[in-house]
């Protein structure tokens, strides 16, 4: 067993310690491993931490938990991927407040080259559903990521329609994984394991309790380039979900309804207020994203290198390699240049005509 995957795993098994928290003493040791060896003293010299964390990080019980949690997860084909990890998806990354780790069961592509998350209403009507198809079907030419919450209403119609045509979806819980919500889905749950599957932050045994919902959107938000409101009242977790996606500066976009219904008055204030573009078909998404219908959704770079400066050649290599869209942040780590510099790299690019900006601080090679 990886004793330094086990100490990571542990951390999560301390009170009072959170995403950020875990990061900042991983920082300060060296490595979750270090951090147990770490003297008392030494720990409570890390910022946030007190001396009740500090003896809760050295009592030991911690890998006791996380020894039973990996036999769980090893039991029930659910692999554990930590913000560390080169599989940790990119999108996910680059948010301030990216969860440490996540639970992930089933077969998905976290780098599709398109990512789009629908939300909306528990209390769907037959006007959001038609629109969910609607979208769904013009959609399928771009082969996107579909990402939703599992939850009733907008959320359910949307991977039922994404299975429907053949598109990878993913539901993201805010709750266990041995813990599906609602248990009404499981069987939409299964379907998606063969063409995408099921994420969340939460240990085993994780009851579906409110407060971990809010916490659940913020993992939509993230893993999304677009994000889609159907239908919303006033207040509701689609909006909180869209609140969080404007402060990622994702593109988010809302379906507009009749003046006085109930469930589209979150939209259309999303749409007044300028914090949504208006959806009427998905020729709006391929403009604001810069998506062509005509194009399959990605094709295989061929670009040579000969002939360009070295540091474009590094960058060049890294998207080569990369098959799909960069963010600048993981572009800087990779090509081992500084984002200041690395930002005069692909502008020069740019001019050339091999490199073009992406919403959300993206970047493709020209194909």
């Amino acid at each position: 067993m990886d004793q330094n995957r086990l100490a990571l795993l542990a951390l999560h098994f301390i009170d009072g310690i959170g995403d950020y928290l875990i990061k900042q003493v991983i920082s300060y040791t060296g490595s979750a491993e270090k951090a147990f060896k770490t003297p008392k003293g030494k720990l409570m010299q890390i910022p946030g931490v007190g001396e009740v964390t500090a003896e809760a990080i050295l009592n030991g019980k911690p890998f006791q938990e996380a020894e039973k949690e990996l036999r769980r997860a090893e039991k029930e084909s659910v692999e554990l991927v930590f913000y560390m990890d080169k599989k940790y998806p990119s999108r996910l990354k680059s948010i301030p407040d990216a969860p440490s780790i996540l639970y992930i069961k089933g077969h998905i592509d976290f780098e599709n080259p398109k990512s789009v998350a629908i939300v909306g209403t528990r209390q769907a009507t037959p006007y959001g559903k038609s629109q969910v198809e609607k979208i769904m079907q013009e959609l399928a030419p771009h082969q996107p990521l579909i990402v939703s919450g599992l939850a009733y209403g907008i959320d359910i119609h949307a991977h039922k329609q994404a299975i429907k045509h053949n598109l990878p979806t993913i539901g993201i819980m805010g709750s266990g994984m041995d813990r599906i919500y609602p248990a009404a889905h499981r069987d939409t749950a299964r379907k998606m394991f063969e063409h995408g599957g099921l994420v969340t932050e939460n240990c085993f045994g994780t009851k579906p309790d409110a407060h971990n919902f809010p916490q659940r959107n913020r993992i939509i938000a993230g893993l999304c380039d677009a994000l889609l409101v159907i239908e919303a009242a006033e207040k509701g977790g689609a909006l909180i979900t869209a609140e969080i996606a404007n402060t990622y500066n994702k593109d988010v976009f809302a379906c507009p309804g009749s003046i006085g219904e109930t469930f589209s008055a979150g939209c259309n204030n999303l749409i007044k207020s300028n914090k949504a573009h208006l959806l009427t078909s998905v020729k709006d998404i391929e403009y604001i994203m810069g998506w062509d219908a005509a194009k399959p959704p990605r094709k295989k770079a061929s670009a040579t290198l000969e002939g360009y400066e070295p540091d474009e050649q590094t960058v060049l290599k890294v998207m080569i390699d990369k098959k799909a869209n960069v963010l600048i942040d993981e572009l800087s780590w990779k090509a081992n240049l500084p984002v200041s510099q690395l930002a005069s790299v692909l502008l020069g690019l740019e001019f050339k005509g091999i490199v073009k900006s992406m919403p959300g601080k993206q970047y493709a090679l020209v194909t």
